[in-house]
Parts: structure tokens; sequence; C-alpha cells
């Protein structure tokens, strides 16, 4: 087992990592830019290493840097979390060259399936029912309207490199795909430094679920059931459960076997996600896979008592996999509180936290780093904390979680607390009748904003 894991991101994952770090008896290095000097996951860490200004291609992104921290400091290995490095396949090649464990895929699996159109041949080559569309990127626009044509529109088209929404466009008749194609090609260049696209045909009111697996380094492979992700704002989850209320027991089944296929197809090790996207004939399709630690994982630790991220380093210290497919035994809703205005289309809302109330009690857990007078920073990305409900059925986390919510009081900064009050009492959410066009018809109603 590693004796001590330099810690490579900041913000709630950074302390939930650290968390478990302790419980394991590792000892822990925080890295953090100048602008996180003040952070949680720096003042509970072993030891701290500054490693930049703070822009994030300055410090977080910055892999001579973070190497150099964990090398000053004897770290035998190191974690990503989400977000920043942990899907660089370059940064995981970077760190075996220097004999320090990267927590998570190899250099090798990440350029597989972190790149999409590689992801999708992949899968296509495992068995594993993909969406129709492109084999592999798409050279011109020329090209790209060939192959709309043959495939028919709607169309959705991707960046290669993508996340986070960026770099797709969907698009619904011919005339509007020059203009989509440019804009998309622009927008993935400046997010990724890469402009490649594929395209695929658009799965018109989808729902979004993702199964979560574990691999160790013998080749075997295991899922943790799914995870419902389909309520979103611009390709950004806000809101994650489990069990799905859309999904049976035969499809749940079968879409853990294809996700497993996928793992052992490619050795993989570590956690991760299978992403699908789902009709409404329950017909699945795969969508891209993460090779990493996910925002949403606690809802599943919370459903099947199970500790992800030392599972995470256990698998990465060569320990196989603890057991077979694992099933909920509750039901948990995440609610992911972001520093935005709701009421002003989401708008950022950085500044300073006056006063604070976390929520607790019998099945409330939160994550999160912040604290009142701490500092939200307008370099990051706006998820401060993240309620996570747990209960016997679904009803009854929803009732938990109308309750914490009600408990959670932040002042100084709008965040996106009134809009889960409100969500938690939409007919159509308490019915689990969902998909991934929700948002798009959803209006914030101005009683729930000065509720206390």
């Amino acid at each position: 087992m590693f004796k001590k894991i330099l810690i490579a991101n900041r913000g709630e994952i950074a302390m939930r990592i650290l968390r478990t770090c302790k419980e394991m008896g590792i000892k822990t290095v925080a890295v953090y830019s100048t602008a996180d000097a003040d952070s949680l996951h720096v003042r509970f860490a072993d030891e701290a290493v500054c490693v930049g200004p703070p822009s994030s291609k300055d410090s977080y992104l910055k892999v001579s840097n973070i190497i150099s921290a964990a090398e000053i400091t004897n770290s035998d290995a190191i974690h990503p979390g989400y977000g920043f490095l942990s899907e660089n396949a370059n940064f995981s090649r970077i760190c075996k060259k220097n004999g320090i464990k990267f927590i998570g895929a190899s250099a090798e699996q990440i350029e597989k399936m972190g790149d999409k159109a590689n992801a999708k041949a992949t899968m296509k080559a495992a068995g594993v029912p993909c969406v129709p569309g492109s084999n592999g990127l798409i050279g011109s626009y020329e090209e790209a309207k060939k192959i709309a044509k043959k495939i028919g529109y709607p169309v959705m088209l991707k960046a290669t490199a993508g996340g986070g929404g960026k770099g797709m466009r969907a698009i619904g008749k011919e005339e509007d795909l020059k203009d989509n194609w440019d804009q998309a090609i622009q927008e993935a260049v400046a997010s990724f430094g890469n402009g490649g696209m594929y395209m695929e045909k658009l799965i018109e009111e989808p729902r979004h679920i993702e199964i979560q697996i574990a691999g160790d380094q013998n080749g075997r492979a295991c899922h943790l059931s799914e995870r419902d992700c389909s309520i979103q704002r611009r390709n950004q989850k806000l809101i994650e459960e489990t069990p799905s209320p859309f999904m049976t027991k035969e499809l749940r089944e079968t879409m853990g076997a294809a996700a497993v296929k996928a793992a052992e197809f490619i050795g993989y090790e570590g956690v991760g996600t299978i992403e699908f996207l789902v009709d409404k004939n329950k017909d699945f399709y795969f969508m891209e896979m993460n090779t990493r630690i996910q925002v949403e994982h606690p809802i599943t630790e919370q459903v099947i008592d199970y500790d992800l991220v030392c599972e995470q380093i256990k698998l990465a210290a060569g320990e196989s996999i603890s057991g077979n497919n694992h099933y909920p035994k509750l039901h948990s809703i995440e609610c992911r509180i972001n520093t935005e205005d709701p009421y002003h289309n989401f708008q950022p809302s950085p500044g300073k936290i006056t006063g604070l109330n976390i929520p607790g009690g019998h099945g409330i857990r939160v994550d999160t780093h912040v604290y009142s007078g701490y500092t939200i920073s307008p370099y990051y990305d706006s998820m401060i904390a993240k309620v996570i409900s747990t209960a016997r059925t679904r009803p009854e986390a929803i009732a938990k979680m109308k309750r914490a919510l009600d408990e959670f009081y932040i002042d100084g900064v709008k965040t996106t607390i009134p809009f889960h009050r409100q969500l938690m009492e939409n007919p159509d959410f308490l019915e689990g009748d969902y998909t991934t066009k929700f948002m798009e018809t959803f209006v914030m109603d101005p009683s729930y904003e000065n509720q206390t």
C-alpha cells in the first residue's frame, strides 16, 4: 500500500480523497494555487505545496509543477480526482516514467477511451451497442454533410476531446450544419486544443444513464449498478439518483453486463463509468467512458455501502476487485450546489460566503470544502457542495432532500439551492418522468428564492 499520496486537485473532491487516505493510514500532500491558499484541503493535509498562480493552466494543469511537488515530498502516488489532469494520458505516462503511481487508468486506456471517436470504435469491436454515426473523426465539412445525410437528421456533432458540453452541437436540418460545424470546431480548439469532430445520430429525449464499474490489474471487472444523470443544463449534470426510476431489473442486468464487457475488453484498471443514452423503448447505446472517479460517486457509495475512493486506491496498489456485481439496497439522490443564480440564467456568482449553515441529520451527507468567510474564486468550477440524501425508498429520499435544502443556508453569494427546492416539488420529477430535455421547459418560480 502507498505511504504518501499527492492529491492533484482542489475543492470538495480533494477533501473527499483526503478523508479516505487518513482512514487508510496514508499520508497526504495537498497542492494548491495562490487563490486556494485558504482552502480546507490545504489546512487538513499532512503537507501542502503551492503549484502556481490562480489560472489552472499555470497551476493545477501544470504537469511539471505537479510532478515536482510529488518528488520533493517523496509521494509514491498521485490521485487526480476528477477534471484537471484526471483523464490526461500524457500525465499518466509521465507519472509512470517518474516512478509515481497514477491512481487511475493507464495512458493507453485513457487514449483508447478518453478520445470519444476511438472509444466508440473500441466499443463496437467489443460488441457494445453504439449510436449510429461516423466511423472515427470527420475530415471535412463535406464529409460531415454526407454522413449526416446517410444517418438522417437530427444529428449531434461532438468534439472528440470534449467534456462538459463543449464542442457539441445538435443539428436538425442540413442548412444549419455549416455554421454549427465551424462553431463546434472553434469551441473545441479553444477548450481542449483539439478540433477533432465526430458525428452521431441524435437520440431524441433520451435518459442519460451511467454504469459504475471497477477493474483490477488482472483484467477482471464488476459493475456497481447505475446512476441516472438525465437532468442537465447545457450538458452539465445538475442532479443524479440511484436507482434510476426508469430502470427495470432486466435492463439493469443487460446494461451492467455490457459495461463489464466494455471494461474487460480493454483490461480496465481502476474505477470509471460507462455512459449510455437510453431511448423511450429502453434500447441503450454507448456514449462515452469516463476513466476517473465521478462527481456523483457518493450516491453509489450510499446505496451499496462501498467506499469507491478506497477501492480506487486499493486497485491502484494491485489488489483485486472486492467481489462481484453490486446492486442498490437503498435510494439516494445528489443535488449539486453551484454558486450560480438560477433566476438569471445560472450566471456565476463568485464572492465571499458571509453566513453558512450546512444541513445534517439521518440520511444526509454533504461533501463540501467551504466555510463561513471562504471566498469563492472566479477561476474555477462553480460547484461548492453536494447534498446527498439516502433512504429506503425514493419518496423518502426526496422528503429528506427537501428538508436538507430548507436547512442549507448560504449568504453572500447566489446558489442553485432555490432551483433544487423547486425541483423536489416538480410533478414530473416526483413521478420520475424526465429526460435530458427536462431543463428546456423548466421555469424558475420566484416564490422559492427567499424560502428559509
